[in-house]
């Protein structure tokens, strides 16, 4: 893995770039669509790009996530994540059922391991070839992945966790560091897409021409013991790729005080904006949101990229909020000069299935800063186990594993048709259609 860089004795000119997107099931329905999708955003932020200066781009939380949806037109045409979930599960059914007796994991989490690697494979690849044909710094966003570790020249699965993970990489498309995020919303924990939250140790800020970075993904910048993490490390640019899965002018109630409702706005002030204004050691964030209605899903948001006070003096803010200074750069909303209700209903509006004349239509854009950051004290740290793998795989000196159609598979069809009967089933012969999916799944995994 290349060094981010060695600490510098001189002043740091950067250009901060976050990019808003607009997202739809069908960006993930294939992996031409979605190398599209990636490229467009880039492609968007290419006048933003400083020829005087090393740039850092900065894309949104799970970028990657919808790709379960590859390959899978039904799944995208139902309209429904539950209903898309469903269909995942019937159409890799033999592979999640081992998964799920071989590794004990949850239904939603086997299937997205089932494609897992094939996945990882189309992110990792499309990231490289983004950084390295734009020449850019790239923090790729998150994506789910696992922990890898690298067994001869072949990445594998180190275990069933499955992580909200931010990727960082150079110019060269080389890794720089892989972060998980540790405070997970409740869509995200065992209710909902059942991922595995990272360990507040392995947050860590590496030094780069475009600063001493650190990733708080989403919600762990609103964290406490996450910003002291990265203070305490020296970092000088915070990185909050963010998808808000509401309405923007909704209000909102997250843990550890879910019952503290307040519009959402009002609630981001405590992460980028916040931090910022600290006097600390981190001087910038920078924190694009992604917008659009997947499947029945609502993300909406403004990106933002935020600074001390006085060096942006202007005073502006978030819908729903008073104006103040600290904002280099924000993305406006799609209204800006209305009374509460008025913004609370256009809210509504935009969200999945409204059936509004402004349903889905978000506003989208890029955003830059240009910044100068100080010399920097900051040594790169050493490699995770699982960013060796990573970055052995972007170094084309490792792969990741495609796998044959297995003897399991093949046995674990009967009993994936006895799955699908039994939920259709009357309750008094489901149980025992059920029961006889063990036998069979026992076979296959003999």
């Amino acid at each position: 893995m290349p060094d981010g860089a060695p600490p510098s004795t001189t002043p740091r000119p950067a250009r901060l770039i976050a990019v808003q997107p607009k997202w739809h099931a069908r960006d993930f329905i294939s992996a031409r669509a979605f190398r599209r999708w990636m490229h467009a955003q880039l492609h968007a932020a290419q006048p933003h790009l400083a020829l005087d200066r090393p740039n850092l781009v900065v894309l949104t939380e799970l970028n990657g996530m919808p790709l379960v949806l590859r390959d899978a037109p039904l799944a995208v045409l139902s309209g429904r994540f539950r209903t898309a979930a469903a269909l995942l599960a019937l159409k890799h059914l033999p592979v999640v059922l081992t998964l799920m007796v071989r590794e004990r994991v949850s239904p939603i989490r086997a299937v997205q391991l089932a494609r897992i690697d094939a996945n990882a494979r189309l992110y990792l690849d499309t990231c490289r070839d983004l950084a390295r044909t734009h020449g850019v710094y790239l923090a790729c966003g998150s994506t789910t992945l696992p922990h890898y570790q690298q067994r001869d020249r072949t990445l594998r699965r180190h275990g069933p966790g499955l992580y909200n993970q931010a990727i960082l990489l150079d110019p060269h498309g080389q890794l720089i560091s892989a972060t998980d995020k540790v405070h997970l919303t409740p869509d995200e924990e065992r209710g909902g897409l059942d991922l595995t939250p990272g360990a507040l140790r392995d947050v860590r800020v590496v030094p780069t021409p475009v600063g001493d970075l650190g990733v708080a993904t989403s919600l762990d910048a609103f964290r406490a013991d996450v910003i002291e993490q990265l203070e305490a490390q020296g970092c000088t640019v915070m990185l909050q790729p963010d998808a808000n899965g509401s309405p923007w002018t909704a209000p909102e109630g997250l843990p550890p005080d879910p019952t503290c409702i307040r519009d959402q706005p009002v609630a981001w002030l405590e992460s980028a904006w916040q931090v910022t204004q600290r006097g600390d050691s981190i001087r910038y964030a920078v924190n694009p949101m992604c917008v659009g209605n997947l499947l029945d899903l609502t993300f909406d948001g403004q990106s933002a990229i935020t600074g001390p006070a006085e060096e942006a003096p202007r005073a502006r803010s978030y819908v729903l909020t008073p104006p103040r200074p600290g904002f280099l750069a924000l993305m406006p909303w799609v209204r800006d000069h209305a009374d509460p209700p008025t913004l609370r209903r256009a809210g509504q509006a935009l969200s999945a299935r409204s059936a509004h004349p402004h349903e889905n239509q978000y506003r989208t854009g890029v955003l830059h800063a240009d910044v100068t950051l100080p010399p920097s004290r900051v040594s790169t740290p050493p490699p995770t186990p699982h960013e060796v793998a990573l970055a052995a795989y972007l170094r084309g000196e490792a792969t990741l594993p495609t796998p044959p159609a297995t003897r399991a598979a093949r046995v674990l069809w009967p009993a994936a048709l006895l799955v699908a009967t039994a939920l259709a089933a009357r309750p008094g012969r489901r149980a025992a259609l059920l029961a006889l999916t063990v036998p069979l799944a026992l076979l296959a995994l003999r």
